[in-house]
């Protein structure tokens, strides 16, 4: 598993996996006047990454890719990143179906985390979930992640306000970083 920014290059394969992943993915994606296809073609993951990349210009957002044995799996991005008092960030992900429950995710996101806390220097990352992507609240329950709330009719995902359960890892809540929380539940 490796994590880069987002290539230029990368946008043709990007195309292919969002295409591939709609009935995977889209009841988890904030709402959008587009189809799914016109939403997700290469001119379209070059206009999202020239804002994604401005945006990690001016500091406010961290974006990667995500690669499984060479091949683009998904993507990790820590928005909306603040500083000053707060220094936090929203955590945010998707992987491709055909490599999840494999552990890529949870480790692509435990390595985010200790980065935000390491060298970017935050003190809080935030996952807001909606409640009935239970995977994906038992992926941020594994890595040390603690449910603070429901935040009601939060974001319009697929076509409606929807309630998240939000949850908040703290760069004091595991000394030893997230990875090694990660190692620490892999099977023995």
């Amino acid at each position: 598993m490796e994590l880069h920014p987002l290539r230029r290059r990368d946008a043709g394969e990007w195309s292919r996996l969002r295409l591939a992943n709609e009935d995977w993915l889209r009841r988890w994606e904030p709402s959008n006047g587009l189809p799914w296809q016109e939403r997700h073609t290469p001119a379209a993951y070059r206009a999202m990454r020239r804002v994604v990349t401005r945006r990690a210009r001016q500091g406010t957002s961290l974006p990667f890719a995500l690669r499984v044995e060479g091949r683009l799996a998904g993507q990790v991005t820590l928005d909306n990143v603040v500083r000053g008092a707060l220094r936090s960030g929203n955590l945010g992900y998707w992987i491709d179906r055909s490599v999840a429950g494999r552990g890529m995710a949870s480790l692509a996101v435990a390595l985010v985390c200790d980065h935000a806390f390491g060298a970017v220097g935050l003190h809080r990352v935030e996952a807001d979930i909606r409640p009935e992507n239970l995977p994906s609240q038992r992926l941020v329950e594994r890595l040390g992640f603690q449910r603070e709330g429901l935040l009601r009719r939060y974001l319009d995902i697929d076509g409606d306000w929807r309630d998240h359960v939000s949850f908040a890892l703290l760069a004091e809540d595991l000394p030893g970083g997230v990875l090694a929380r990660w190692r620490d539940r892999i099977p023995g």
